[in-house]
């Protein structure tokens, strides 16, 4: 199975990787019995990196250890990328993406994605374009390219707000064929609206039929 990198910094956001990592080895089965990927933890040492809540998770890599193979490189928002430790992540996300590599920003990590001037040339999204041109400065030239949605992919590249983080899945789950269109739909669906008025929706649709 080819890997799935989340770079997580300290203060990450701990609801915007739930979604992702779970659909990853879990379908509305249960346990994938052939996932095609699995999930592994990158961070700035082998310590373990704390959430905003309080979490604490063991990383699997470093940045100086990461394989050269992967399927996707997907940074987790929150507070860390305010900080030093986020400069250490640059090249990583630069060789991906001169490698074509699958690359995924939520909340803050797409702010910093526009510091960086990495957001440029693609369409693209994140917490507000005040927030982009705050954060990017001379750096960011492409408030035109700014999409005022949950997510969105361009090419390789997905963006979102701190808000999106179902809709951030279900743009990596598309990218990657982790599922097929109608899946991914009914996945986004229960999520949405919750089981109880789902169930409500699916009952008038055979209703009609």
């Amino acid at each position: 199975m080819k890997e799935i990198l989340y770079v997580l910094l300290n203060d990450y956001a701990d609801h915007e990787i739930a979604f992702i990592s779970q659909i990853v080895t879990s379908d509305e089965q249960g346990y994938r019995k052939e996932p095609k990927f699995t999930n592994k933890i990158v961070a700035a040492t082998m310590e373990p990196v704390r959430s905003i809540g309080g979490l604490r998770t063991l990383p699997d890599y470093t940045f100086d250890t990461i394989p050269d193979d992967y399927a996707a490189l997907i940074l987790i928002g929150g507070m860390g990328w305010l900080t030093s430790e986020a400069d250490k992540v640059l090249p990583i996300v630069k060789s991906a993406m001169d490698n074509n590599k699958p690359v995924g920003a939520i909340c803050n990590a797409a702010s910093w994605m526009a510091k960086q001037g990495l957001l440029n040339n693609i369409k693209h999204t994140g917490n507000g374009t005040e927030q982009l041109k705050s954060w990017g400065g001379s750096n960011y030239t492409n408030e035109a390219g700014y999409m005022n949605e949950q997510a969105v992919c361009d090419g390789n590249i997905i963006t979102a707000n701190g808000s999106a983080h179902l809709e951030f899945s279900c743009e990596i789950q598309k990218l990657l064929g982790i599922d097929t269109p109608e899946q991914i739909e009914r996945y986004r669906m229960f999520y949405k609206l919750g089981l109880v008025e789902l169930m409500k929706m699916l009952s008038s649709q055979q209703g009609q039929n």
